[in-house]
């Protein structure tokens, strides 16, 4: 079989490697469909520390079960399934608190290595993360259960009230993915904050959200912006899914009084960012900055894509085979696409 490896920054090729035998507990899956994703590119860039090079890698895929070891009921040989890459132990202290984003185990645990013909699902991820593909939904559509599962973590950590006015800062696929899932839970369409024309247009076309182009605009220009749709207020709730320092930073003066500010897009380690003290205190803003997600959020972004409520279909730019990885990930690095479909 043949898998992608990232063996250096901006560097892939693909191994051929023997064929897996399932273990007791384990699927191996045909990866029919597997999405690029943005820690992929982060890696693909610069490295990242979770995945030491060379390294399989590829997380958001969907495929059918090829064989099952023993002791596996719930599917067999010919099944479409949809996954995600990661499940709770169940016993750490963490997930006894009903915490299980935050296992103790839970990244030490997961899988990659869905750019390839074939992945391996452990025992713990198949008990309780993977679930048969309805019939209806296209290979393209289920690979998208893992990034949909973060953001719907993401978006119930914002305790949001129908009437909420949410802003989400970031045209990627995250971004345009918060938005459409805070429109299941809110009467007034969220605002798409973004600086890149192809993604906003993109966005522009669900008809879902107001969207603004920030190009050249200063952040307190777009704080002003958000204050004139609200009444002078701020919004209810903010999003950062940028992942960038400066945005961090200013994502409070979006704000109201008594406001939320999530942080989802993540910094690199060591980051040091400053706030002004004084609107955090006196202003009794809340910030939270939502990570990874449970497997009640797996389920939910399960629900959710199986009910045909999401079009996630448009944020995916390209089809890719999987020989032409190495040129996939390059363009992506160029700021060309929000996500690719990998085929094998």
């Amino acid at each position: 079989m043949l898998a992608g490896y990232l063996i250096a920054p901006t560097q892939i090729e693909l191994r051929d490697l023997p064929m897996p035998k399932p273990q007791p507990g384990e699927l191996v899956v045909r990866v029919r469909v597997a999405l690029t994703d943005g820690t992929d590119l982060k890696a693909y860039r610069r490295g990242h520390p979770k995945m030491p090079m060379p390294t399989r890698f590829g997380h958001e895929f969907s495929g059918d079960v090829l064989a099952v070891g023993s002791g596996v009921t719930a599917f067999a040989p010919g099944d479409a399934i949809m996954s995600v890459h990661s499940a709770p132990c169940g016993a750490c202290w963490w997930c006894e608190h009903d915490e299980a984003e935050l296992c103790a185990h839970v990244m030490e645990t997961k899988i990659l290595g869905a750019y390839a013909e074939y992945i391996v699902i452990p025992p713990h991820i198949v008990a309780c993360n993977v679930y048969a593909k309805p019939a209806h939904l296209s290979y393209e559509v289920a690979a998208f259960l893992e990034p949909l599962a973060c953001v719907v973590h993401s978006i119930r950590a914002l305790d949001l009230k129908r009437d909420a006015a949410v802003a989400v800062v970031g045209d990627g696929g995250f971004g345009i993915l918060h938005a459409l899932v805070a429109s299941t839970f809110t009467d007034r369409p969220p605002i798409l904050i973004g600086r890149r024309p192809a993604r906003l247009a993109v966005a522009r076309a669900y008809g879902k959200f107001e969207v603004i182009d920030a190009t050249g605009m200063p952040s307190a220009a777009v704080a002003e912006l958000l204050r004139e749709r609200t009444n002078g207020r701020g919004v209810d709730a903010a999003v950062e899914s940028t992942g960038t320092q400066a945005v961090w930073e200013s994502a409070p003066d979006l704000v109201r009084r008594g406001g939320t500010v999530s942080l989802f897009g993540g910094l690199p380690s060591g980051t040091r960012v400053g706030f002004d003290a004084a609107r955090l205190h006196y202003d009794e803003l809340r910030i939270i900055s939502p990570f990874h997600f449970g497997p009640r959020a797996v389920r939910a972004a399960y629900e959710l894509l199986a009910a045909g409520k999401l079009d996630v279909e448009p944020l995916i730019d390209e089809r890719f085979a999987l020989a032409d990885l190495e040129r996939a990930f390059a363009r992506l690095a160029a700021g060309d696409g929000l996500k690719y479909a990998i085929v094998p």
